[in-house]
């Protein structure tokens, strides 16, 4: 297909709109449940005071902002895709956001700026009285008056151009991670899938096997990791693929109908990590240097050893107990003896190469 014939054929996939409104009908909006913002987007609601200082600041001074973007549903209502920081905070000040973040924050009390120094200690005042720390009802109306161009992609889009929309976005951004990126698409995607996916990260075993952090459970680790696995498992990884690239299109598989029967590999994902853990602890995922299991969390042990696990439950539920956890112990021991492994499961090796090479022969290495 010519280039040409392949940028209309992707063109005809996005259907669009857009207008400015002003941001007291964006508040109201949001207050009739006609602009939704998903809980889990909230979360990822992160910019500190002085950021939102300098976004009600640009308001008052009348300089421009960027538009936001939403996806709007067959029954009308708006889904913000992008401007969460720019929205939240509006909603913040003027004390609509609803929800548990908006109980964690509380109200927006204003700093001072360099052009705007009596800003300090400023609120917006919901009786529309003139008090000493208010903004003072003529400010306030500005606010509301202040005008921002909404971008709309309409539901007679293409499945995948809300995704590709927040994708681009939003990836490479300080605020968000590449997954949670992904989870918040997951979200718009299939919810369901979602929270099965965000509740096998939390699963017992899982935490434990794979030494999460507070900062790696901050930034959705844990999230990444189980998507992973089941990537490993159910969708081919094409060589030289990006990894992030692969997993993207991965999630968008496996969230989409039909992508996954979350009974059974729900059972796949727990049997897997109770099995680990009850065989080798928090040293699942850690190098054998021929005394003990030390050091950080390997990703290229958690590949193998995870994918490998999972592929061979069958042979592993026929043991016992015991002869299961010798088996675990004895395979972690001695997969650093692969000379394919040890090959590509080094520093320095790029992600794509170590995935092409290790994930072939993770069922084999694992076989008890």
């Amino acid at each position: 297909m010519a280039l040409i014939e392949e940028v209309q054929k992707a063109r005809q996939e996005v259907v669009t709109d857009g207008y400015e409104m002003s941001l007291g009908e964006v508040i109201n909006l949001y207050k009739d449940e006609e602009l939704v913002i998903d809980p889990v987007f909230q979360r990822l609601f992160r910019w500190d005071d002085q950021r939102k200082t300098r976004f009600v600041e640009s308001l008052l001074l009348g300089i421009p902002v960027p538009p936001i973007f939403v996806f709007q549903g067959e029954d009308g209502v708006w889904e913000l895709i992008d401007g969460l920081q720019r929205i939240s905070t509006v909603l913040q000040l003027t004390g609509d956001l609803t929800g548990e973040r908006a109980k964690e924050l509380g109200p927006l009390v204003l700093n001072g700026t360099r052009f705007l120094p009596s800003l300090d200690g400023k609120r917006w005042n919901s009786s529309g009285e003139d008090t000493e720390d208010g903004l003072g009802s003529k400010l306030q109306i500005e606010i509301k008056r202040a005008r921002m161009r909404v971008e709309i992609l309409k539901s007679e889009s293409a499945e995948s151009a809300k995704y590709e929309l927040f994708q681009r976005l939003n990836t490479g951004g300080a605020s968000l991670s590449e997954q949670e990126v992904r989870n918040s698409i997951a979200v718009s995607l299939n919810k369901e899938f979602y929270d099965w996916l965000n509740g096998l990260s939390k699963h017992a075993s899982f935490l434990n096997t794979t030494r999460q952090t507070e900062a790696a459970l901050e930034r959705e680790a844990g999230t990444e990791l189980a998507l992973r696995f089941l990537a490993f498992r159910l969708v081919p990884y094409q060589s030289g693929l990006d990894v992030h690239e692969y997993l993207d299109d991965a999630l968008f598989q496996l969230a989409t109908a039909g992508g996954v029967d979350m009974d059974v590999e729900g059972e796949i994902f727990t049997k897997t990590f109770d099995y680990l853990e009850t065989a080798l602890g928090a040293a699942a995922f850690q190098r054998w240097n021929g005394n003990a299991f030390t050091g950080k969390f390997l990703m290229s042990v958690f590949e193998v050893v995870s994918t490998g696990v999972s592929k061979n439950l069958v042979a592993l539920d026929a043991m016992t107990p015991q002869q299961r956890k010798d088996c675990l112990i004895a395979k972690a021991k001695t997969l650093q003896d692969d000379q394919t492994y040890s090959k590509y499961s080094g520093a320095g090796v790029r992600g794509t190469t170590r995935l092409s090479n290790l994930l072939p022969i993770a069922e084999d290495l694992m076989k008890p």
